[in-house]
């Protein structure tokens, strides 16, 4: 415990900070709204159409395949740092994760959900 007081300390500094921070803003800051500042801002302009637009489900759709095949990327990473020392079984598993994952981008690709 002793070798983590100073990573203990510096969050309760920092929730202290914050918690002290949204307090002072509260306290000290009144709300005066007016039309011009509860009217809906968009870069400067008038806004145009509603704001309840329904996105297609398309656009969720590559957002997940983003983050999905962003995430293994990350696994990549610490894999290449300790790849000798792992050795064939590092490699094994490794290969059958990139199979995995290999798979699923084709079956992907196949259905058509990459066609943007």
């Amino acid at each position: 415990m002793p070798s983590y007081l100073p990573i203990v300390i510096l969050g309760a500094i920092a929730l202290g900070f914050g918690v002290f921070v949204l307090a002072a803003s509260h306290i000290i800051g009144r709300p005066r709204p007016d039309a011009r500042k509860l009217s809906t801002y968009e870069c400067g302009m008038p806004p145009v159409g509603t704001a309840r637009e329904r996105f297609p489900i398309k656009f969720y759709l590559v957002c997940m395949l983003f983050i999905l095949f962003d995430v293994e990327t990350a696994f990549f990473y610490p894999w290449a740092l300790v790849m000798d020392t792992l050795g064939i079984y590092g490699l094994m598993a490794m290969g059958t994760f990139f199979l995995v994952l290999a798979v699923g981008f084709v079956y992907e690709w196949k259905v058509g959900a990459m066609d943007w």
